[in-house]
């Protein structure tokens, strides 16, 4: 999750922290205009401003050294396709001397691979051209290990061609298996259509794959020594936490992109894991997310325009895979993707403009038999930083509450599935809908003693039954919000085992502010974690996350996600919990046990359960047959297994879902909207998570509805965001 805070404005501080960083930097900048004395400062200011302005800066030392070597090795040849035996041989001598040479700033190490690797990509070029200007013989017994990363590099160049050959029939192969898809579904539909034959689909990938490697090294041999050293960089800072990062000049200007990874088009947000593009998120009300194919962590391995040749984005970097899914409104990209149970899917999106309206917060009515519930659900915790008038989640959240409350709704699910967080200031708020007042959450800066962020109105917006739905994708403010919840034991929290685990604050820092001369131009701008979240209880949200409740399984429910999988995440703590009260409603065992038993004793459960463990089997599969029959014969069981889980998508449920009455009238006048809510409602219907929670409710004792409509124009909205 790459996102980021506003400083809030009482953190003066910090201002005071970039004074004093100044003024010491200042004397340091060199007059040449050179780009190794570039350089030289860059490495000097990162490790000054990461040792007095990161939240726990970690010692550089030989086991930093060490960790930085490994990382920069992996960012530069993540598939051991590039150097040889003899190369890593002359780079392990400064494995454990890198932190000195950032003290002393010493580029030899960073020159040497810089040099070897446009060396070994130029023999590479060469190579790979060679390997497919012949066709493949599919009939031999032989495998690849996708596994790069635990791969020893090639003893010398024989080998290294070696393993060129397999990585690139591995990738003929996967093409010519999609090809004869087609062809197959092409004869289906036209009996009198002429297949081509194997001999034509060996050559047309082939030449796929060629004109794939052609562009990548293309791309490749436009970069600069800039670029090259920028991952350097990255490989050092990206050490004290997955969220520290360094962007460069041309990337500071482009945050959606470098930030986010936001797919204009298409409405989705990628993370590189090595040299794979992995769906994080899809935007709602995008396209990926209404055609319901394309699905977080997803990894996108080739993209083609229309009907066009799909081309090989494995390697690519962020921004250039963006360049290639983006695109005109109304027209298609294809992407073919790898899903998490391992199954490869080409998924046709038609490009659209991610409407704005589909972020918002919406509510609909569920009946169940005679009783009636409301649905909220939140995409984000968003807000206008820049006018505070404009709609924001809080303001929002409550209208829907008062909504829900007019049609008689005996209690409320709050939906915060997949929410990546927001604002602050506005869960805050939020959470003080349903307590009436106190602390909602702690944050701490390094060194300095906590803040406890209250919500100070007595107030209570709704106090019936509330559930609080989640899973391994709410992060941050959704935690914030669903911890509070649960310390309060004002609500249930159920989903998956547990949330994503992001406790720690942002700050993106202009490098530029800390040196006088603008001789060496753009410095670029720093990222760094300055602060982290507590739970009122004392316990951070980092890394552990949220704990539902009611745990409900899903198809990661044997996959370790989120920051806790993340090798230098930063480490849960604990600090003192904050003066609260608890709420004085029922204990819910009983009805956790109820719906445990519900869950037990459904087929539709415990399909999903059957599935998340045949995920998990086949989550460490990195061997392939390279022989056509055996590699199809392994692609169609997988399928075929896969088939076997239609069923989950299937479920549909008893309840009944409608809008609310101000949604019915603008729909006279509004059929696209309309029709948005009944494709919502139809997937609320085919929805088991929700089912259960509207179980959940009909069990929890109801209460009376509210003591007390929140004035919204009371409430004081902060500018700060909690992403």
């Amino acid at each position: 999750m790459n996102t980021f805070w506003q400083f809030m404005k009482r953190n003066y501080k910090i201002v005071l922290l970039i004074m004093a960083l100044s003024a010491i930097l200042w004397s340091f900048v060199p007059n040449k205009k050179e780009d190794p004395e570039k350089d030289k400062l860059l490495l000097e200011l990162l490790a000054f401003v990461l040792e007095k302005g990161h939240y726990d800066p970690i010692a550089m030392d030989d086991t930093f050294s060490k960790s930085v070597y490994k990382e920069y090795i992996n960012a530069i040849d993540p598939s051991r396709r590039f150097f040889v035996q003899s190369d890593m041989d002359e780079f392990v001598k400064y494995e454990a001397q890198i932190d000195d040479m950032i003290k002393n700033k010493d580029l030899r190490f960073f020159e040497l691979t810089y040099t070897r690797l446009i060396e070994r990509m130029e023999e590479s070029e060469k190579i790979y051209k060679e390997v497919l200007e012949k066709p493949f013989d599919f009939n031999k017994e032989d495998n690849i290990n996708t596994d790069y990363e635990k791969m020893p590099f090639a003893k010398n160049k024989s080998e290294l061609k070696l393993r060129w050959e397999k990585q690139l029939k591995l990738s003929v192969l996967s093409s010519i298996t999609d090809k004869l898809k087609l062809e197959e579904d092409k004869k289906k539909k036209d009996p009198n259509y002429t297949e081509k034959t194997f001999a034509e689909l060996e050559k047309d990938s082939r030449e796929t794959t060629l004109k794939s490697l052609n562009e990548y090294f293309e791309f490749v041999g436009e970069l600069e020594r800039n670029d090259w050293f920028s991952v350097y960089l990255n490989a050092i800072v990206e050490r004290f936490d997955p969220h520290t990062f360094y962007f460069a000049p041309e990337e500071k200007d482009k945050f959606d992109i470098s930030m986010s990874g936001t797919l204009e088009g298409i409405g989705a947000r990628l993370v590189k894991k090595n040299d794979i593009t992995e769906v994080s998120e899809l935007i709602p009300g995008g396209p990926a997310w209404r055609g319901k194919e394309l699905e977080q962590g997803d990894l996108i391995l080739k993209v083609a325009q229309g009907n066009g040749e799909p081309v090989d984005v494995v390697g690519m970097r962020i921004d250039d895979v963006v360049k290639k899914i983006k695109g005109k409104k109304g027209t298609e990209v294809r992407l073919t993707v790898k899903k998490v149970d391992g199954t490869i899917k080409v998924i046709s999106i038609i490009r659209e403009v991610v409407e704005l309206e589909e972020t918002y917060a919406k509510s609909s009515v569920v009946k169940d038999g005679n009783k009636t519930y409301g649905v909220i659900y939140l995409p984000k915790f968003y807000i206008d930083f820049e006018n505070k008038d404009k709609r924001d989640a809080f303001k929002d959240v409550a209208q829907e509450i008062e909504r829900l409350k007019a049609q008689g709704v005996e209690g409320i699910v709050m939906d915060l599935r997949d929410n990546g967080g927001g604002s602050l200031q506005t869960v805050v708020d939020m959470v003080g809908l349903f307590i009436e007042d106190g602390p909602v959450v702690q944050v701490k800066s390094s060194g300095k003693k906590k803040d406890v962020l209250y919500d100070k109105d007595s107030r209570v917006q709704w106090d019936g039954p509330l559930v609080v739905m989640v899973n391994n994708f709410s992060a941050s403010a959704s935690e914030i919000f669903a911890a509070a919840i649960q310390d309060y034991k004002r609500g249930i929290v159920i989903g998956s085992k547990h949330t994503y685990g992001k406790g720690t604050v942002q700050n993106v820092i202009d490098l530029n502010q800390f040196v006088r001369s603008s001789s060496f131009g753009d410095l670029g701008a720093l990222k760094t974690t300055t602060q982290k979240f507590y739970r009122i209880n004392g316990g951070s949200t980092q890394r552990e996350g949220v704990l539902s409740d009611i745990v409900m399984p899903d198809r990661y429910s044997y996959i370790e996600m989120g920051e806790r999988d993340i090798e230098n995440a930063m480490p849960w703590d604990k600090i003192d919990e904050a003066s609260y009260k608890v709420s004085k409603s029922a204990s819910f065992s009983d009805v956790i046990e109820k719906s445990k038993s519900r869950m037990a004793s459904s087929e539709q459960f415990r399909l999903i359960d059957e599935n998340a463990k045949w995920i998990n089997e086949r989550k460490d599969i990195n061997t392939y047959s390279l022989n056509f029959k055996k590699f199809r014969d392994e692609e169609n069981a997988v399928e075929a297994t896969a088939k076997k889980f239609k069923g989950i998508v299937d479920y549909k449920s008893n309840l009944k879902f409608t809008s609310l009455p101000y949604e019915e009238e603008i729909f006279k006048k509004d059929s696209v909207l309309a029709n948005k809510r009944e494709r919502w409602h139809e997937s609320l219907a085919n929805d088991v998570y929700v089912e259960e929670a509207v179980r959940i409710l009909s069990d929890m004792k109801s209460t009376t509805v509210a003591k007390g409509t929140i004035n919204l124009k009371d409430k004081k909205l902060k500018l700060v965001e909690a992403k």
